[in-house]
């Protein structure tokens, strides 16, 4: 097929349109790898009743924007999906699908400007997970493009430099036989320094404490920057975590910030931008203060340490037991740390809690409905909404505004360069 690119969509794929028929305007066609205005070649590989997915053969007109891509495994590689255009045209490209998707779900056209927070562009993730495979040869990498079929990588660029040091570690480790065949993932997480290295290592239901330790081992000894290694068994299921086997060395990294230091444990989640923790953490609690703000979805206390330096009390609600353990260990003494689902933790306060502030910060499904009632119910005048999910975001902004709430400030935070993710910050008064 010939077609023409209208403009990109969120989810990395460039939107076309086959030419229309009888039945009236031409079914959508998604192609990855392209620009707004090219004209390309392209091979439909699915089709549905309202659109086709297509594979970019060829571009035929390239547009002005288009670089040639940094990494060797781009096009691929799943994980990045626009490294084939320079890094302020990337943030043109989110900034207009954050505001279609608001304009489009939540029927909401900004008022005040969005503010983009751009990053550096490479280098940038604290945190990567990989695959491993052991027949019919050692290997490590990602999933290639649309597959679950291993793509061997030697380097990532968007991941730190120890963190890159560490994947030429596992290749000499993996060829040497030290890294046992029940390994189906590792992850490495690095520190503000990037000094230190917590690794995590992941098998099926199968695994056994005893033949994973010496794997462990392996990679202590042969990386002097890893504190520590754990041992995980099983995936997460149904929000219950993995089953910790094994801890050798540190279990827990200190992660340095400007505003403080956070103990953060192995598995537990924490933001992956090296460069924009600080910048994010502010975005959120600058210029907010009061007695009391409840921080939803908290992780580790990023946020909820910084806002207890204006708030007379933070009240920190988070699931997870691992991020729970150490949200405890974070948070200062008028930060009341408490695990519980959020949904079911503002049923339990409603009519008896009136915080000046709501800070959520969502897994990437969003608040949903019964979440959003029940803020609505709280009546908190200021609510702080950070996002990792456009769509969700509009969909939820559109509840909150028909409960009375508006825009104050909007932010993109681009914690995420190469990809088609995109983290927000919107500002929320009524």
């Amino acid at each position: 097929m010939k077609l023409t690119i209208e403009k990109l969509i969120y989810g990395g794929d460039g939107l076309a349109r086959l030419p229309a028929d009888e039945h009236g305007r031409g079914k959508a066609v998604f192609i990855p790898f392209v620009l707004p205005g090219e004209e390309v070649e392209a091979s439909p590989f699915e089709e549905k009743p309202g659109f086709v997915r297509a594979r970019l053969e060829r571009v035929l007109t390239p547009s002005p924007r288009r670089v040639a891509a940094k990494c060797p495994y781009f096009l691929r590689c799943g994980g990045c999906h626009y490294q084939h255009t320079d890094y302020e045209y990337q943030l043109e490209i989110k900034a207009d699908i954050l505001k279609e998707n608001l304009r489009r779900i939540a029927k909401l056209e900004l008022v005040h400007e969005l503010k983009i927070h751009a990053s550096s562009p490479w280098n940038y993730r604290n945190r990567t997970r990989m695959k491993l495979q052991a027949v019919p040869e050692f290997a490590i990498g990602y999933y290639e493009l649309n597959s679950h079929d291993l793509l061997p990588v030697e380097e990532c660029p968007i991941s730190s430099p120890l963190i890159n040091r560490a994947i030429a570690g596992c290749w000499q480790l993996g060829k040497a036989g030290q890294i046992g065949n029940e390994i189906q993932e590792i992850e490495f997480f690095a520190n503000a320094a990037d000094t230190e290295l917590l690794v995590a290592l992941y098998g099926g239901d199968g695994l056994h404490a005893t033949t994973v330790e010496k794997t462990a081992e392996h990679l202590k000894n042969a990386l002097p920057q890893v504190a520590g290694v754990a041992v995980f068994r099983g995936r997460e299921r149904g929000g219950v975590e993995p089953e910790m086997l094994a801890t050798v060395g540190e279990g827990a990294l200190t992660y340095e910030t400007a505003h403080a230091a956070y103990r953060v444990s192995a598995g537990t989640f924490f933001q992956v931008n090296r460069y924009l923790i600080d910048e994010l953490a502010d975005i959120v609690t600058a210029g907010q203060s009061g007695g009391t703000a409840l921080d939803l979805y908290s992780g580790v206390s990023l946020f909820s340490t910084v806002l207890a330096r204006n708030f007379q009390r933070v009240i920190a609600v988070e699931a997870s037991p691992t991020s729970h353990a150490d949200l405890r260990y974070n948070s200062p003494a008028n930060v009341k740390a408490v695990r519980a689902m959020a949904e079911q933790y503002l049923k339990n306060v409603s009519g008896k809690l009136q915080p000046d502030l709501v800070v959520v910060d969502p897994p990437r499904n969003g608040l949903g409905e019964s979440v959003i009632h029940s803020l609505v119910t709280l009546g908190a005048p200021r609510v702080t909404y950070v996002s990792c999910d456009p769509a969700t975001l509009s969909r939820d902004l559109g509840r909150l505004l028909k409960a009375g709430y508006r825009v104050q400030q909007a932010h993109l935070v681009d914690l995420f360069p190469q990809t088609y993710h995109l983290e927000s910050v919107f500002h929320l008064v009524r």
